[in-house]
């Protein structure tokens, strides 16, 4: 699944550590979703869309339009 994580992470200055804390995950966590290696949680998923105050959507794109 592709995502804007890392683009809206660096458009706000955080760090993959600072982000994680945000999200209450590892720093190695965020990482993988930033690679693509590893997908969120639906939970999760919805914790990062709160955070960045944008629908989920816009931040991840399973490809399928």
């Amino acid at each position: 699944m592709n995502n804007r994580l890392k683009v809206l992470r660096a458009e706000r200055d955080w760090s993959q550590a600072e982000l994680a804390g945000r999200l209450e995950v590892s720093r190695q966590a965020v990482n993988a979703i930033e690679t693509g290696k590893h997908d969120p949680s639906l939970p999760l998923a919805f914790r990062i869309a709160r955070l960045f105050d944008m629908p989920i959507e816009e931040i991840f794109d399973d490809g399928q339009d």
